[in-house]
C-alpha cells in the first residue's frame, strides 16, 4: 500500500524517518513555503494540488492506498481537502495531530477564534507586542500600526510595509524558555500573540511570557472535519501496523 504523508509539522518528519526505516512505499509532499525545509529520506514533492479536484487525480494516479495528514495544524484547507477528497476516493485518511496547548497557573490567555479577533483584542494604547505567528498573516496587525512589533520568522525576510514598527529575527526551533525569556526582556516585550500550534518546538515563549507575567492572546485552532486522529508517531506506526517493530 502507498501512503501520500502530507507534512508541514516537526511530527512530519520524524514519521517520514520511521517509515524509511521499515521501508514503506511511501511520498512526502509538503507545501514548500520554506526556502530551507529539513530532508526527508522519503520521495518527495513541493507544491499545492489544485484543490480537492487536484488532490483525488492524485490519489488515482499514484495509486494512493491511505493519506497521513501530518500537516500544520493551522493548515485548514488542506486538512479539509484531504478529508473530502480521501472520502471521494475511498482511501484511508488519519491525522498525526500534536496536542493542543492548555493554560495552566500563572498563565494569562485570552482566547480568540482567529487572528482578526486577535488583532481587535490588542490594547488600544501603543505596546510592544511579540508577534510569534509566523509570516503569512503578520499583516493583518497593520489594523493597529500603533504597536511596535517583534516578529520571529523561520526564513529571512522583511516585515510587511504595514507595519512601520516592527523588527525582524531569523531562528527555527526548538527554543529553550531560559532564551525566549531573555528575548522578551530584551525587546521590552508587554503582550505576547501565538497561534495554538501545540508541541515543544515552540512551547518555550508560552513559558517564558508566565515567568515575565506577560499577557497572552492565543488563537485557538481552525475546526476541521471529523477524521482518525493520532497525537504521536509511535501511535501511528502502531495504526499502520509497525507496533510490532517497536519503531
Amino acid at each position: 500500500m502507498r501512503i501520500l504523508l502530507l507534512g508541514g509539522s516537526r511530527e512530519a518528519n520524524d514519521l517520514a524517518d520511521a517509515l524509511a526505516v521499515v521501508g514503506t512505499d511511501a511520498i512526502y509532499s509538503y507545501a514548500g513555503r520554506t526556502s530551507e525545509p529539513q530532508s526527508t529520506p522519503l520521495p518527495t514533492r513541493v507544491g499545492g494540488f489544485g484543490g480537492v479536484e487536484g488532490l483525488r487525480a492524485f490519489l488515482r494516479d499514484n495509486r494512493i492506498g491511505q493519506v497521513i495528514d501530518a500537516t500544520h495544524p493551522f493548515a485548514a484547507t488542506m486538512s479539509t481537502n484531504a478529508v473530502t477528497a480521501c472520502a471521494a476516493e475511498g482511501v484511508k485518511l488519519a491525522a498525526l495531530e500534536r496536542p493542543a496547548w492548555v493554560s495552566g497557573p500563572g498563565d494569562n490567555w485570552t482566547h480568540v477564534s482567529d487572528t482578526t479577533a486577535a488583532v481587535r483584542a490588542l490594547p488600544d494604547a501603543p505596546c510592544r507586542i511579540f508577534l510569534a505567528i509566523g509570516r503569512q498573516e503578520v499583516g493583518a496587525f497593520g489594523a493597529a500600526p500603533q504597536h511596535h512589533y517583534l516578529l520571529r520568522f523561520v526564513d529571512a525576510g522583511e516585515a510587511p510595509e504595514v507595519l512601520p514598527n516592527a523588527d525582524v529575527i531569523v531562528a527555527r526551533g526548538p527554543f529553550r524558555a531560559e532564551d525566549d525569556r531573555a528575548l522578551l526582556q530584551a525587546h521590552r516585550i508587554d503582550w505576547v500573540v501565538s497561534k495554538n500550534a501545540g508541541g515543544q518546538g515552540a512551547l518555550a515563549k508560552l513559558e517564558a511570557a508566565r515567568a515575565l507575567g506577560l499577557e497572552v492572546i492565543m488563537i485557538d485552532r481552525p475546526a476541521i472535519p471529523d477524521r482518525l486522529v493520532v497525537t504521536d508517531v509511535a501511535e501511528m506506526m502502531a495504526h499502520l501496523g509497525h507496533a510490532r517493530l517497536g519503531v
